[in-house]
């Protein structure tokens, strides 16, 4: 066995099934490694086909273009104002640890190829935009709270691979494997120490169901608790009730979403799964003090403020220095 993330070994505890290997699971606990993801995936390709006795290659994990959604019009690519706007909202998903980023990082991928050198060999300009991607996820990474010990070292372990890669599409895998490591690392880094595996877990429920209305008795139900022990449990450890929590996940991601695309308020509040547009627009103004057009006229004239510009660079990894492109498209 090994993680890609090494998760708390009560979190662990908490999530496994009651099995005989479950418990063989944590008992090794502190033998078992941690492997970066993109080289997890390598290794579960290389078992399937020996199995299957397929040849399949790691194209199999790169996001299938009938899935792109289509935000943006045809000479999107040439709108750089909507690419700035998808990176931001890319690196805001690394800074947060939001596990919940598949549609922020498809819509980049639509909107912009990637670095735009022009020269004889196509891999070159590829590996380019990737090692340029890896720089930025690991800044963002480290200004979202993982520790440089370990950022630094996975990004430069990624930049290793991306050079040793032989095709395009090995890359786009690698990319999509190193964006997802940097974020659940993050996420991992933010776990609240001070949260029960129990509240932990609603929490990142709620996360991923940002698209519909999340129920107390839902999160009881999930966790084998009453509604009422549930909902005192969490407010006791979280400080908030779970429909305060639920509403600011919610205005949390509709503040990437304003930033990142050109939804209109009505589209993004029946995303959230807002009960109207105009109780979207209450509760965005109690939270900001802005309705949501004028916070999204603000942030298209300024910059983010989580930007990695703030970061202090470090002048032994000039890499890090790079300007800021989207990865390249699978």
């Amino acid at each position: 066995p090994a993680f890609h993330v090494m998760p708390q070994k009560r979190t662990l505890q908490s999530h496994l099934p009651s099995a005989s290997w479950a418990s063989d699971l944590l008992r090794v606990y502190d033998q078992i490694e941690t492997v970066p993801y993109g080289i997890l995936q390598h290794y579960a390709l290389m078992l399937h086909n020996l199995l299957h006795q397929e040849q399949l290659g790691p194209e199999i994990f790169a996001p299938s273009q009938d899935a792109l959604p289509s935000f943006a019009s045809p000479d999107a690519a040439h709108d750089r104002v909507q690419v700035y706007q998808a990176e931001q909202a890319m690196l805001s998903m690394v800074r947060e640890g939001d596990i919940h980023y598949s549609e922020v990082l498809l819509r980049s991928a639509s909107l912009s190829p990637g670095v735009p050198i022009h020269g004889r060999d196509p891999l070159r300009q590829a590996k380019t935009s990737c090692i340029v991607f890896t720089s930025l996820v690991c800044r963002a990474a480290m200004e979202g709270g993982l520790s440089p010990e370990i950022a630094y070292p996975l990004g430069d372990s990624y930049i290793q691979s991306i050079e040793d890669c032989r095709d395009s599409s090995e890359l786009s895998s690698l990319a999509s494997a190193m964006y997802h490591d940097f974020i659940h690392r993050v996420h991992q880094a933010k776990t609240n120490p001070n949260y029960s595996p129990v509240i932990q877990k609603c929490c990142d429920f709620i996360e991923l169901s940002l698209n519909r209305p999340v129920r107390a008795a839902e999160l009881g139900a999930l966790t084998g608790y009453t509604e009422y022990y549930l909902t005192e449990k969490f407010k006791r450890e979280t400080g908030m009730s779970v429909s305060r929590y639920v509403r600011k996940c919610k205005l949390d991601r509709s503040r990437i979403l304003l930033r990142s695309t050109n939804l209109s308020v009505q589209e993004i509040a029946e995303r959230l799964a807002f009960t109207t547009p105009n109780y979207f627009i209450q509760c965005f103004r109690e939270e900001t003090g802005l309705s949501p057009e004028k916070y999204r006229k603000a942030v298209l004239t300024s910059p983010d403020p989580g930007s990695s510009a703030s970061l202090p660079q470090s002048p032994e990894q000039s890499y890090r220095t790079s300007s800021a492109y989207t990865p390249p498209e699978s």
